[in-house]
């Protein structure tokens, strides 16, 4: 079910997130960091900061990033730390594309706090509001979950462990015309996200011999963020008379949902939803609402090992009871990265983490596989250039810091208006 959290418990999270994290961490000594120290580097303690949405139209994907990054955290913490000191964390809120002054007050408290690197945003149209900021600091951003075709490449300052939409778009394109449709509706928010992920969509159906009817790639027909009305819209769009309907939009979905069942739309088999508006929606539907209803989702099937640790760090550290998972392998995976490119380098700032993330998530000649930031530890004393396999999957980050695979897992609702795990495709940018 979406979420909002209100701004005062955001404020209390993002305390309480910082403190857990730094009441459940240990200490070790021995882990190399004279490299670092020999080139001026920083081997300060590496503190790591968070941008995710803790209020706004994505505060549904705010729990399970932030349990992920905790959960990484209190790993590393476990191991030893990193060059021999404990991980702490300063946590932020993103907020959404309504309200940018969210998103950018927070960059300017976490570049002020002193952290070398920021794991989100959320939204790509954030992240795009706050890459520079963070760049001109020499602050690492790396999202978990942004995906729009915009980021790749866009500095060296800025990594991603989700794929860029051409994966996503291309995946649930081949969902849509292996069901057999052929008229193909969207209702996409318009932003850098929807447009980008729409426009993959669209690609892939046309290029199958299907066709866009109705909020098609320079139609002008996409909402604004953060839209509550849409009856004009569902009206227009019904009046084309698609076989299927793509929605590309986070909370705004519960208001599109409930217009198109108002005018009689029928979901079973025919809409899709994208990472965006994956969630477990419950009875806040009519039950049968979504059944039969597909979505899309970037990243590997978790196991359950993983999500029942992440539950009970988010129960622990007062992150509430995680009932979607949405990107927390990607933010897990994020902060280990982080944390690996600091060990290499031998130091802690944001220059050297962004000179070697590449180089721990396998871009290197004979990298040896690893599965966690303690064997990737051990790997890198012993001189070896490593490849971090994590819970998400992806392949190394490619010349754009994109990863090079990633795994694409369709989702069914059932009557429920729950979704559950179908299969998964690989795909490459």
């Amino acid at each position: 079910m979406i979420r909002r959290i209100t701004a005062a418990k955001g404020v209390a999270l993002a305390t309480v997130l910082g403190l857990g994290l730094a009441a459940c961490a240990s200490s070790s000594e021995g882990s190399p960091s004279e490299e670092g120290s020999a080139n001026g580097a920083s081997a300060d303690p590496l503190k790591i900061g968070t941008i995710l949405p803790v209020t706004g139209t994505l505060s549904f994907l705010g729990p399970p990033e932030i349990a992920g990054v905790g959960l990484a955290v209190a790993d590393i913490n476990e191991a030893g730390g990193v060059l021999g000191n404990t991980v702490s964390v300063e946590a932020g809120d993103s907020g959404d594309t309504t309200d940018l002054s969210v998103a950018r007050g927070t960059a300017t408290d976490l570049i002020g706090k002193g952290v070398s690197a920021v794991i989100g945003a959320a939204s790509s149209g954030v992240s795009l509001a706050v890459v520079d900021q963070f760049a001109e600091a020499g602050v690492m951003e790396v999202s978990p979950a942004n995906t729009a075709t915009d980021l790749s490449g866009y500095g060296e300052y800025f990594a991603r462990t989700a794929p860029p939409d051409t994966v996503q778009g291309a995946a649930l394109g081949a969902q849509i015309l292996d069901d057999g449709h052929t008229k193909v509706g969207f209702l996409v928010q318009n932003e850098a996200y929807g447009n980008g992920l729409r426009d993959n969509i669209e690609k892939t159906i046309e290029a199958g011999g299907a066709e866009a009817v109705y909020g098609a790639q320079g139609a002008g027909e996409e909402f604004a963020p953060g839209e509550t009305n849409f009856g004009a819209q569902v009206t227009a769009l019904l009046a084309q008379k698609p076989d299927a309907i793509a929605i590309v939009a986070f909370e705004e979905t519960v208001a599109i949902i409930n217009e198109l069942a108002a005018q009689g739309w029928s979901f079973n088999g025919s809409t899709y939803f994208v990472d965006g508006n994956l969630s477990n929606y419950g009875d806040q539907f009519d039950p049968g609402t979504l059944e039969g209803v597909q979505g899309t989702l970037p990243g590997a099937q978790s196991g359950d090992d993983f999500r029942n640790r992440l539950k009970e760090w988010s129960t622990a550290n007062d992150n509430g009871e995680l009932n979607d998972f949405s990107y927390a392998a990607e933010s897990y995976d994020a902060t280990i990265l982080v944390a690996l490119a600091a060990v290499r380098g031998g130091a802690t700032d944001g220059e050297t983490i962004s000179k070697n993330i590449r180089a721990v998530s396998g871009s290197e000649d004979g990298a040896v596989e690893v599965t966690s930031f303690a064997d990737g530890v051990k790997a890198l004393e012993d001189g070896k250039e490593i490849a971090y396999k994590g819970q998400s999957g992806i392949g190394p980050l490619d010349e754009n810091n994109d990863p090079s695979s990633a795994f694409i897992g369709i989702y069914k609702y059932g009557a429920d208006n729950n979704y559950t795990y179908v299969k998964s495709v690989e795909g490459k940018p």
